[in-house]
């Protein structure tokens, strides 16, 4: 098959919107199925395609393709023939966009994971083991990924200055957007501790930087780094679930919320743009006092 308009499409993606590479690379993987399936039913290229095939497309992805796709990956790859159908129809190339009608399944709700109170302190606590310099750090990162549900990629994007006051932090969140979260009396004493007795000791061992947290060659600690100090944590306090930093934001929201904090407050905090994303986090709340009704309660069951 003649795949110039594939290719065409690509190039407009990096000159046009600048997209990373390993992103082009995804729409390429993505575009690549449905050249092959426009292939195997006969149809000469993406510009022949009319809104039945795409219909059958669809179809395919669901139900006949092997091995069959994820509902997350279907929706994925609708993106990219969506956005490709686009710009062919803007671009001239055919006379409309048949895919305007063309609609993903819809996918199923996941509910975010999130660990009791009682798993988190155990994880913190089980930090302060070996190195003092690194322990001091460690605990100052997990409480504070804790005590202000911020993303993996806001710690470790924080500089010194980005604490802003004795018990707040400014965070940078998705597409530079800046808020100011409280930060607990845990968080606040576990990095003064940090800041005073072990940030220095590592910034001796690397350049200057301003990051807040840095690695054993004083460098910015890495993403990698974090999750390789929450599994440790985690190990050793012999938590089984599966932890990952993001498992710190879900029970930062989760138990927020438990508490009785409104849903748009949770919204400011977690850096959410719609309060629809932090609603997700009330039906764990939901599911959890259910539960806990079905358990408790003499006629209940």
């Amino acid at each position: 098959m003649d795949s110039r308009a594939v290719d065409d499409y690509l190039r407009h993606l990096t000159v046009e919107r600048g997209l990373a590479r390993n992103t082009l690379a995804s729409y390429r993987r993505d575009l690549a199925i449905y050249e092959a399936w426009l292939d195997s039913a006969g149809i000469e290229g993406p510009e022949r395609a009319t809104e039945a095939d795409l219909s059958a497309f669809l179809r395919h992805l669901s139900a006949e393709r092997e091995p069959r796709l994820a509902v997350s990956s279907i929706a994925r790859v609708l993106s990219a023939v969506r956005g490709l159908h686009r710009f062919l129809a803007e671009e001239g190339r055919t006379p409309t966009d048949p895919s305007r009608e063309l609609r993903p399944p819809k996918q199923p709700t996941r509910l975010p994971k999130a660990i009791p109170v009682e798993q988190v302190a155990a994880i913190i606590e089980a930090a302060r083991v070996g190195d003092d310099v690194i322990a001091l750090r460690d605990v100052a990162l997990l409480e504070l990924l804790y005590a202000t549900g911020a993303r993996v990629s806001e710690a470790t994007a924080l500089n010194v200055d980005d604490l802003v006051e004795d018990e707040v932090v400014r965070l940078f969140g998705k597409g530079g957007t800046q808020r100011i979260v409280p930060v607990g009396s845990y968080a606040r004493r576990a990095i003064d501790a940090y800041l005073v007795r072990s940030r220095p000791v590592l910034s001796a061992r690397g350049p200057a930087t301003p990051a807040l947290f840095l690695g054993t060659r004083g460098r910015r600690l890495s993403r990698q780094a974090v999750w390789q100090v929450l599994q440790d944590a985690a190990e050793r306090a012999g938590v089984a679930a599966s932890v990952s930093p993001h498992t710190l934001r879900h029970s930062f929201a989760t138990h927020l919320l438990a508490g009785g904090a409104d849903v748009r407050v949770v919204q400011e905090l977690l850096g959410h743009a719609s309060v629809a994303t932090t609603q997700i986090y009330t039906l764990v709340t939901a599911d959890t006092l259910r539960e806990m009704y079905t358990t408790a309660h003499p006629r209940a069951r």
